[in-house]
C-alpha cells in the first residue's frame, strides 16, 4: 500500500510539472495568470504559416498545438479604426482582395479570404481582428505582438492588453515613439525595441539597455559581451529569424532566448 502511494504521488507531481510547461491550446478563460511562461524556446513567425495561412487563427492554433513557447503576429488598423492582424500594409498577398488595410474598412476586410492562397483546404478562413487572436492564446507562452501602425493604434492595442489581463505575457515590438506613447499611456505593458539603427547593433543593445525595454530583437548576433549586457539588465533577447534547427542551437548557445521561425515543426 506505501509503494502505491508514493507512485500516485510521484504521478500527480509530475502531471503537475507538465501541465505548466507544455502550452495547451484554449481560450484566455481557460487559463489562470499564474500559469509558468517560458525561459526560452522557439517564436512562431506569424504563427505556423508553412502549412498554415499566416497571422490566421488556423496558424495561431496549429503553433500553440505544436507547443511554441512564444507567437509572434502583427497588428495594423483598419480605415475604421479596427485591429487587424495583417503584416502587409496591403490585403494583395495574402487574401483575394486588393487595397491599403488603412483604406478598408472591418466589414470590407471580413469579405475577404485569407486562406485560399496558401490552399484550398483553408478557403473560407477570415482575416482576425487583434481581440480574436488575442481570444485563442493560451496565457503560458509569450505574446510578440508587432505593431505595423502608429502611436494611436498601438495605444489601442496596449488598452486591450491591459484589459485582457495578459500584461505578464504580451509586449509590443515597436520604434521608440511608438514605446513612449504606449508607455506614457499604460507604463505597465512591456515593450521590445525595434529601433535598430541599421547594422549598428552596439547602439541597438545600448539604447534598448537605457531605456529600460523588455525585449530585444536581433537580425544578427551582437558581441559576447553586449549579450551579457543585455542579460545583466534583464532584457530578454528575440532573433530573427532562421529555419535550420543547428542555427537556432548556435543561437540559443549564443545566448539568444527566443528564435523566430516559420519552419516551427522542423525547429521545435
Amino acid at each position: 500500500m506505501k509503494k502505491v502511494i508514493i507512485i500516485f504521488t510521484l504521478c500527480i507531481s509530475a502531471a503537475r510539472i507538465f501541465a505548466q510547461q507544455t502550452p495547451i491550446s484554449g481560450t484566455m478563460s481557460e487559463w489562470t495568470a499564474t500559469s509558468q511562461l517560458p525561459q526560452r524556446g522557439i517564436s512562431a513567425h506569424r504563427g505556423e504559416n508553412t502549412v498554415h495561412p499566416e497571422n490566421t487563427l488556423p496558424a495561431f492554433r496549429e503553433a500553440v498545438r505544436l507547443g511554441a513557447q512564444q507567437i509572434e503576429w502583427d497588428v495594423i488598423r483598419t480605415k475604421d479604426n479596427q485591429l487587424v492582424i495583417m503584416h502587409d500594409v496591403t490585403v494583395d498577398r495574402t487574401t483575394d482582395g486588393k487595397g491599403l488595410v488603412s483604406e478598408l474598412t472591418l466589414e470590407q476586410i471580413r469579405t475577404l479570404d485569407a486562406g485560399i492562397k496558401k490552399n484550398v483546404k483553408f478557403a473560407g478562413t477570415k482575416v482576425p481582428t487583434f481581440e480574436e487572436a488575442l481570444n485563442v492564446m493560451p496565457e503560458n507562452v509569450w505574446l510578440n505582438v508587432h505593431m505595423k501602425d502608429d502611436e494611436t493604434a498601438a495605444v489601442m492595442v496596449a488598452q486591450i492588453i491591459v484589459e485582457k489581463n495578459r500584461t505578464h505575457q504580451a509586449f509590443i515590438a515597436c520604434r521608440r515613439s511608438v514605446a513612449d506613447a504606449v508607455r506614457k499611456a499604460f507604463p505597465q505593458v512591456m515593450i521590445c525595441n525595434m529601433e535598430r539603427h541599421g547594422n549598428d547593433i552596439s547602439r541597438y543593445v545600448r539604447e534598448t539597455i537605457e531605456q529600460k525595454c523588455h525585449f530585444i530583437q536581433l537580425l544578427q548576433l551582437c558581441t559576447p559581451e553586449e549579450m551579457q549586457q543585455l542579460k545583466s539588465a534583464d532584457v530578454k533577447v528575440n532573433f530573427c529569424c532562421t529555419q535550420s534547427p543547428e542555427h537556432c542551437r548556435q543561437l540559443f548557445e549564443a545566448g539568444v532566448d527566443f528564435v523566430l521561425v516559420d519552419a516551427l515543426e522542423l525547429c521545435l
